[in-house]
């Protein structure tokens, strides 16, 4: 039987501003058959922080709540030599999205929730990561990592993916998604990924891809905009770029100087050539949304 440990008044703790503990809430310990694991991280609210560490468990999280402030739903089981974790994290009392909304239109008494989570994964195995955010905010912290695929979906949470050390993701990665409602979420240094797919779906949110760091092997970017916005940062001019969008009279386009129109909703800049290496390539679809390209320079 794995692990699952909750600390309540025992073991190492932190003071942190509000001058609540920190304490280990869940924890999964590795195993020798295990080769590869599938996270499946779901939060309703609060602030979720992922990041890598070199301690050898699969899993550890710490929050600054006790085991009872928040409702929870935890399992963890092996398929082959897969482990498979299963998370949802749900502070009790919460309203829902309407809440966020009346909170940023109307103002209120009851200000965000400053309870975290913090996640920890280790650097030494490869992951498939499914996370799923409501409200609240997240950062993920995927230096070093070796991430197999990564799902994001988000309702009105502000999400940010970055790669704080610098350190690119260990292994060429499958399929890097991206989903937003209501919510926001930026995705920076996105070469790093290592990812041949890039998919975004944008509902009414907001997303931001930033592709501004030259890629080290051609990328095909899938993306869908309903009523929101996508942002996408080029890289330099000597990266191949062809884009293509697939919009209604209804959207709005904004493409930076360096794009070129070759036919109809198909756009290059002067380092493209048919067949070339290392293209970053854009199928695009809008509606009632917005697209904007920029170059690195602007």
């Amino acid at each position: 039987m794995w692990k699952y440990f909750l600390i309540a008044s025992v073991g190492s703790a932190v003071v942190s501003n509000s001058f609540a503990q920190i304490k280990k809430q869940f924890s999964v310990e590795d195993r020798e058959q295990v080769e590869k694991i599938e996270l499946r991280l779901s939060t309703k609210t609060g602030n979720c922080f992922i990041r890598p560490s070199q301690n050898s468990d699969l899993l550890n999280i710490y929050s600054n709540q006790d085991l009872g402030d928040y409702g929870h739903a935890f399992r963890n089981d092996i398929q082959g030599n897969t482990a498979i974790v299963s998370l949802s994290l749900e502070q009790e009392g919460r309203k829902g999205v309407g809440q966020k909304i009346s909170y940023q239109v109307f103002g209120g008494d009851e200000r965000p929730s400053e309870k975290f989570w913090k996640v920890y994964l280790t650097e030494n195995k490869p992951y498939k990561l499914a996370l799923d955010y409501g409200l609240g905010n997240a950062n993920i912290d995927l230096s070093g990592l070796s991430i197999q695929q990564l799902k994001i979906k988000t309702g009105s949470a502000d999400v940010n993916v970055f790669y704080g050390s610098g350190a690119e993701n260990k292994i060429e990665m499958d399929t890097f998604f991206v989903k937003v409602d209501m919510g926001s979420l930026t995705a920076r240094q996105l070469n790093l990924a290592r990812s041949r797919v890039v998919m975004a779906d944008v509902g009414f949110g907001n997303i931001m891809l930033d592709f501004s760091d030259k890629p080290t092997n051609s990328n095909h970017v899938k993306g869908s905009v309903g009523a929101g916005n996508l942002v996408v940062l080029l890289p330099s001019a000597d990266t191949p770029v062809m884009v293509k969008i697939n919009n209604s009279w209804l959207c709005s386009l904004e493409l930076c100087k360096s794009l070129k129109r070759v036919s109809e909703n198909t756009f290059v800049n002067n380092a493209y050539s048919e067949g070339g290496k290392n293209t970053l390539t854009f199928d695009l679809d809008v509606s009632l949304g917005k697209i904007v390209f920029k170059d690195k320079s602007e």
